[in-house]
């Protein structure tokens, strides 16, 4: 029997050291030291199929360690000094599983999308967004896999926004209850199956955050409970359509009506998910000391775990399998057995012994066993590779989605369950370079959507969207499964190398983020790679922790320093406009390329060059000698520094021969200058389309920005990808329905003053700086405090009231609910695409507005039940000048 719990299945980020604004060009934490060239042996690089890697003596520094050749692992890779600042460094002597270990740190850095300074990132599951999404582009079917996956970067910002996103933000918008985006969920977090609370809590292991992951818990509650629509209280558990989990044209779908959808069933997906996220809400309110609610979400666990292997195992076919809710009177399981069947040893849920032969079905040639796979139906099963239906089919393809929650079952069944006979790590190891290979096109690592199970080729791939499909994980199975990284609630890392190869004579993984230290495992048989002695060796920031001289003897326990907490940059981009909002930034160019747009170049995205998808402006085939491309931020803000993303594609668009940065003088329509004292980082031209340049300088005002350059010849232009500006999260509030403006009465510096609205006459009570509550008291990051830039003092409600109409003002900082607030949107109008937002009180969870709808100067702003009247719709425009 496995003790109750939850159970780690990867390696997290830990302390983010960098600041936003200067994130692409900070000193490396790695200090470098000299190297011997010792040998040139058979490796890998991203991008090619055979290539070599020069091995190098190095030696280990305070901050972590420097035994591989990192510029030489990055070779190619575009903007390779973000890789070195934020990834977990790999050596391993299988050149497919390095190779896609490189691409998919790519492929992930791809899709971090930046929303604008509302919400900051998102992970994206396609790179263009599509119509079923949430707004900005969000998909939560795949959002558990971007959370643990994006665990194991440096930075932490990523992964704490993409949790708020989902949580605190836009995932927490209505939506409309419409079949195409689920008529059954009200909100964009539940559209699709997503396990949340077992993603936070796996990334606290690794980052040993507890503010931000106790900060979250009412936050996980609230998703807990919005599935409560979804459980019958007589069988003790959850239904879901199968393509609500992300599954459609299941075997379980071909058995119903409707073949797309799948007809409601009790499937072991939802509630797999449902007993993970109660364990991991169990485990946070612990830790918060919440005894009460842990008590609760560990009965809740218990229960769930009882009725599905009361209801959903075939003891016959020894399977957890789908039961149809409607016209099913006998209770009668599905006959195929699905992979997921799999999906409860993802978190640790079956106990039962006698469940564990369900493991042999990935081995069988009958079940799930193929070269490009596992199958996500059994081969035995009638609707084997079915196409009775238009629709792409998981009743035999092999989905990247589901391969990964398999193989990080099987990770768990051998690091977490007792010893047994029905896999072993060799046919772990199978399963996991059989995914390798999968992840390939024309001799290049790739992902798409599906590929054929037994053929060497995707199902389905459509261009321009497709590509680089994040939909799964692969980095987290390397690390933490394959390498046995498990990590722990306390201060101690657990290494279990169990499932490496005992043929592999080396392997390194280099400053793993863990708990805002790094970690650092190296194997070599006879100490002749590396240089460092024979055996398994453990640094942690740079010195030898532990050391054995062989992989077997059980799993190491490593003692940790106690968690640093991380440091997240404040600073917003306020160039970005993903969404277009009509009173945002907006761009210019001299000359547009017919293939390409201007807003793509403040759009928040950097997609690599070897992806059809285009974010980007060029000045391709342009009749001018000399172009520009400019930022209009729409009022005078206060800057000193810019991020350029230039873009060849070493034909029709090259990098131009130099280029000039000016800004609009204040006070003039067409007065441009260079702007002064201009300090550039990182090199011109640059390595690659891609790498960024930052320019610093003292800081000016101005309301526009452009880049002047010369067309690098005859037909050719050059191009932008991105332009970045970096500040202060300084904003005007905008009423919508008097175009007044919120600040403070009289401009008053005093606890207790009253909030009014008034034109905009520059006066600096119109000023307010939003920034993330940190505390876990406070909803550890996912609300935001508001300060007044004229007073420091914060954005509250009078008394803490919960009444209509009560009176906003501002008072010092004294850690009451009522200075904390959110921005939402309502997503079934048109609030999203015009940038409108309701600001809700915490405490209250009543909506800004102004008092009688007044469109006056002075008239009060006070708080009210969201009516859907105008005056409750804010802009927030960016106002650093």
């Amino acid at each position: 029997m496995v003790p109750p719990g939850i159970y780690e299945t990867g390696l997290a980020p830990s302390t983010a050291q960098f600041d936003h604004g200067n994130r692409l060009f900070s000193r490396s934490i790695f200090k470098r030291r000299s190297f011997i060239i010792m040998a040139t042996l058979s490796g890998c690089l991203v991008g090619a199929v055979s290539i070599s890697v020069i091995l190098f003596s190095g030696t280990a520094s305070s901050a972590g360690t420097n035994f591989l050749n990192h510029g030489q692992l990055l070779s190619g890779v575009e903007d390779a000094n973000w890789f070195e600042q934020n990834v977990p460094f790999l050596e391993v002597p299988n050149q497919q599983i390095q190779q896609v270990y490189y691409y998919r740190l790519q492929t992930y850095k791809e899709h971090l999308t930046y929303t604008g300074a509302q919400y900051g990132y998102l992970s994206s599951e396609f790179l263009k967004p599509v119509s079923y999404g949430a707004p900005y582009g969000g998909i939560n079917a795949a959002a558990g896999h971007h959370i643990i996956e994006g665990r194991w970067l440096r930075d932490q910002t990523y992964v704490r926004d993409v949790v708020n996103y989902w949580l605190a933000g836009p995932g927490q918008f209505r939506k409309p209850q419409v079949e195409h985006v689920n008529k059954d969920a009200t909100d964009w977090a539940h559209e699709y199956s997503f396990w949340a609370a077992t993603a936070v809590w796996r990334y606290f292991l690794v980052s040993g955050d507890r503010e931000f992951a106790i900060g979250q818990l009412d936050n996980l509650v609230k998703q807990y409970r919005g599935w409560d629509n979804h459980f019958n209280s007589n069988l003790g558990l959850y239904w879901q359509v199968p393509v609500w989990d992300a599954t459609e044209c299941t075997a379980a779908s071909y058995e119903s009506n409707d073949p797309y959808h799948g007809g409601p069933g009790y499937r072991p997906t939802i509630n797999a998910f449902q007993y993970g996220d109660a364990r991991a809400i169990a485990s946070l309110a612990s830790l918060a000391g919440r005894t009460s609610l842990a008590d609760e979400y560990s009965k809740r666990a218990s229960d769930l775990q009882s009725a599905m292997q009361r209801t959903l195992w075939d003891s016959q076919s020894q399977f957890y399998k789908h039961r149809h809710r409607d016209n099913n009177p006998n209770g009668a399981l599905l006959t195929t057995r699905e992979y997921m069947g799999f999906v409860p040893w993802m978190f640790n849920m079956p106990q039962d012994s006698s469940t564990i032969p369900a493991f042999a079905q990935l081995k069988d040639n009958q079940g799930f066993a193929s070269a490009y796979g596992p199958t996500t139906a059994e081969r035995r099963s009638r609707w084997f590779m079915s196409t009775a239906a238009n629709c792409l089919q998981w009743n035999g393809p092999s989905w990247p989605f589901a391969t990964s929650q398999v193989l990080t079952a099987v990770e768990n069944l051998l690091h977490d369950y007792p010893s047994q006979s029905t896999i072993s790590a060799a046919d772990y190891f199978t399963l996991l370079t059989r995914y390798a290979a999968t992840q390939y096109k024309d001799g290049k690592p790739y992902i798409a959507e599906a590929h054929h199970p037994d053929e060497n080729r995707w199902m389905y791939d459509s261009r321009d969207h497709s590509e680089d499909y994040n939909h799964s994980t692969f980095i987290d199975n390397i690390i933490a499964g394959l390498l046995g990284l498990r990590p722990q609630s306390d201060n101690t890392l657990k290494i279990n190398p169990i499932l490496i190869p005992s043929s592999w004579d080396y392997f390194a993984l280099e400053n793993v983020p863990y708990h805002g230290h790094q970690i650092t495992v190296l194997w070599d048989r006879t100490g002749t790679r590396y240089n460092q002695g024979s055996g398994l060796r453990v640094y942690v920031n740079g010195a030898l922790a532990t050391s054995r001289a062989s992989l077997s003897g059980g799993a190491l326990t490593v003692s940790i320093p106690s968690p640093i907490a991380p440091s997240i940059s404040p600073l917003v981009n306020i160039a970005a406009n993903p969404q277009r909002f009509p009173l945002s930034t907006r761009p210019f160019a001299s000359y547009t390329s017919p293939y390409d747009d201007p807003w793509r170049a403040i759009d928040g995205i950097v997609f690599r060059t070897a992806v059809p998808q285009n974010s980007r402006w060029t000045s391709y085939n342009s009749p001018n000698t000399v172009d520009h491309f400019g930022v209009d931020l729409r009022r005078l803000q206060s800057i000193s520094s810019v991020n350029l993303y230039f873009y060849s594609d070493n034909g029709g668009v090259r990098f131009p021969p130099s280029y000039d940065l000016q800004y609009l003088v204040p006070g003039t329509s067409s007065t441009w200058q260079t702007i002064p004292n201009q300090s550039r980082q990182g090199a011109f031209p640059p390595p690659t389309s891609n790498s960024p340049i930052k320019i610093t300088f003292p800081t000016i005002k101005t309301s526009q920005i452009r880049i002047v350059a010369p067309n690098p010849g005859q037909g050719q232009g050059w191009g932008l990808s991105e332009l970045e500006i970096f500040t202060r999260p300084i904003f005007q509030i905008l009423n919508l329905n008097s175009n007044k403006l919120m600040g403070v009465e009289n401009m008053s510096k005093s606890n207790s003053a009253n909030i009014h609205q008034f034109e905009d006459n520059g006066t600096p009570d119109h000023l307010w700086e939003f920034f993330r509550a940190p505390s876990a008291r406070e909803g550890g990051s996912s609300w935001y405090k508001i300060k007044n830039i004229n007073s420091g003092l914060l954005l509250g409600v009078e008394g803490m009231s919960k009444a209509n109409s009560a009176r906003l003002q501002q008072y010092e900082d004294n850690g009451s609910e009522d200075h904390l607030w959110r921005m939402i949107q309502k997503s079934d109008n048109a609030d999203v695409s015009n940038g409108l937002f309701l600001l809700v009180n915490k405490n209250s969870g009543l909506v800004v507005g102004v008092d009688g709808m007044s469109t006056g100067n002075s008239a009060q702003v006070v708080q009210f039940e969201d009516n859907g009247t105008r005056d409750h719709l804010w802009s927030l425009l960016a106002a650093t000048g």
